[in-house]
């Protein structure tokens, strides 16, 4: 029952990013509504992480099952792609570079900022007990 209702919670904030794109007339696709809302839920602890963490961890290894229907069309239309076929690969060989290299810059700043808090909390605590003299 407990995984019952940790996916109608991820259903029913799913189904309230659809509506959402119904609503507003942005041309954002409603998957994405549903993930910055679950995402705000998330964080105004609306929603507690245990309430949809065992089914959100099943989802996450049932995903490469998902992407078998888009490799099934893309197979389909192959006719169609050999027309630009390298231009396709370059723009996927580009894009994947850049994902990565903003992922790993942002990687550096975000490990650089807890160093320099944690050796700010360090310094803060040896003040404090008197082990560190300015």
């Amino acid at each position: 029952m407990k995984y019952m209702r940790q996916f109608g919670i991820i259903l029913g904030v799913t189904c309230a990013g659809e509506l959402l794109k119904y609503f507003l007339p942005l041309q954002i696709p409603g998957s994405i509504y549903g993930l910055l809302l679950m995402f705000v839920l998330l964080l105004a602890k609306v929603i507690k992480v245990e309430q949809v963490k065992d089914v959100g961890e099943f989802l996450i290894e049932i995903m490469p099952l998902m992407f078998i229907p888009a490799g099934v069309g893309l197979m389909a239309s192959w006719g169609e792609l050999q027309g630009f076929l390298v231009p396709l690969l370059v723009i996927t060989a580009a894009t994947t570079l850049i994902v990565m290299f903003v992922t790993g810059k942002v990687t550096d700043f975000m490990m650089d900022r807890k160093e320099k808090k944690e050796a700010k909390e360090n310094k803060k605590g040896e003040k404090e007990n008197g082990k560190y003299s300015a």
